[in-house]
């Protein structure tokens, strides 16, 4: 039986697409998929033992996310990140986080500062135990908490777009050395405002930290370009 799903793809039901969605958006967002990398469909069926309907419709989602780009007749690559756009994203992202603070400010309960205290400790083993990538998995989630307690739907949306455009080169402003444990600190004076319900305090302690996100973004992009065999992008 074939329907056509929202993007206007048709879609034979049977092939389960959402599931070749997710699946799909997990590997190019973990890195499994490298940029520029090409999305053959008929590859992608076999790897998740689906049809290649199911898999033209997932790559429409995400062409629609900004995560593959598609060009007639060249099919699907998962889409590159410039230096720029990487910087430009969290710029954005800085403006949205912002707005989203102020609102999880007002409304977060003391169970969910108790949450967000758990997630600092769990942080803090990670960084003990010198697991930077562990570190940034956990920091990710912190930052969900807080839009989850803000229950803000556009600005969580278009927050998560961006977060699945950057995690792809997140990892490396994690090498900067000093980087986590300054990142620590910092989480923990988000926690603290958020903790005496003070958007104003909340606010600054969630732009304080940005700002050091995007200065350690463009300390990686530097260094990287001193790598040799760089090239612009």
């Amino acid at each position: 039986m074939v329907k056509r799903d929202v993007t206007g793809v048709a879609v034979d039901v049977a092939e389960a697409p959402v599931d070749a969605y997710h699946q799909l958006r997990e590997a190019i967002v973990s890195g499994e998929f490298q940029p520029n990398e090409r999305l053959v469909e008929i590859d992608l069926a076999r790897r998740l033992n689906t049809g290649r309907t199911s898999i033209r419709a997932a790559l429409v989602r995400l062409d629609q996310e900004g995560l593959v780009t598609r060009e007639l007749n060249r099919g699907a690559r998962v889409r590159l990140v410039s230096d720029r756009e990487a910087v430009e994203i969290e710029q954005v992202r800085i403006a949205l986080e912002l707005l989203v603070v102020r609102h999880a400010a007002e409304k977060v309960t003391p169970a969910d500062i108790e949450d967000l205290r758990v997630l600092l400790l769990e942080m803090r083993k990670r960084l003990e135990n010198g697991d930077p990538l562990g570190y940034s998995e956990l920091n990710a989630r912190f930052h969900q908490r807080i839009w989850d307690i803000a229950d803000h739907g556009t600005a969580g949306k278009l927050l998560a777009t961006l977060k699945s455009q950057s995690l792809r080169f997140q990892f490396r402003t994690i090498l900067r050395p000093g980087r986590t444990e300054r990142s620590l600190e910092e989480h923990r004076a988000i926690v603290e405002a958020l903790s005496i319900r003070d958007p104003e305090a909340s606010e600054r302690a969630m732009a304080q930290h940005l700002s050091h996100v995007v200065e350690t973004l463009k300390w990686a992009i530097d260094s990287n370009r001193r790598q040799p065999g760089w090239r612009p992008r």
